[in-house]
């Protein structure tokens, strides 16, 4: 008798070991099968499109280098902006969820050449832009580079 408790309790145990690996195994399966998704959208940067575009290009030249921008501004100057975000769902009845956020700004002068090409994004939690290698003094437009890229809930605050 005990051996048959003792045969049962071994092939309880081999077949809840299999049923583990089959359901870990399926996990990876599902994993490696493209389940996550990863989305690009709004402007995707071609390099060579931006290395096209120089100080002193006019905004005509800046339109056939890059399209249409995805937004137009004017403070001192006018600046177009190019937008692109990253997604990333993880299953697909998930919700996406923004990994990443970029904005390519081309700043004007008054002859509407172009002055300064700045490439803005998030590091260490702050604007930063990618081509100066450096994070953008206080300016006017800081606010709405904040806002574009963290979202309007992280708008600074003015007492």
């Amino acid at each position: 008798m005990p051996h048959i408790t003792a045969l049962i309790k071994r092939k309880s145990l081999i077949g809840l070991s299999i049923a583990s690996m089959v359901a870990v195994s399926g996990c990876s399966i599902l994993d490696s099968s493209g389940s996550s998704q990863i989305y690009q959208e709004g402007y995707v940067l071609d390099k060579n499109a931006l290395s096209s575009v120089s100080v002193g290009s006019s905004q005509e030249q800046v339109i056939l280098s890059l399209g249409t921008p995805s937004l137009k501004t004017k403070y001192d100057n006018e600046v177009f902006y190019y937008i692109s975000q990253t997604r990333y769902r993880a299953m697909q009845f998930m919700k996406t969820k923004i990994i990443d956020r970029k904005v390519l700004a081309i700043y004007f002068n008054k002859n509407n050449q172009v002055a300064k090409v700045a490439h803005y994004g998030l590091q260490n939690g702050q604007v930063f832009d990618f081509i100066t290698q450096t994070t953008p003094t206080a300016t006017k437009e800081q606010p709405f580079l904040i806002q574009i890229i963290k979202g309007p809930a992280n708008l600074p605050t003015h007492n």
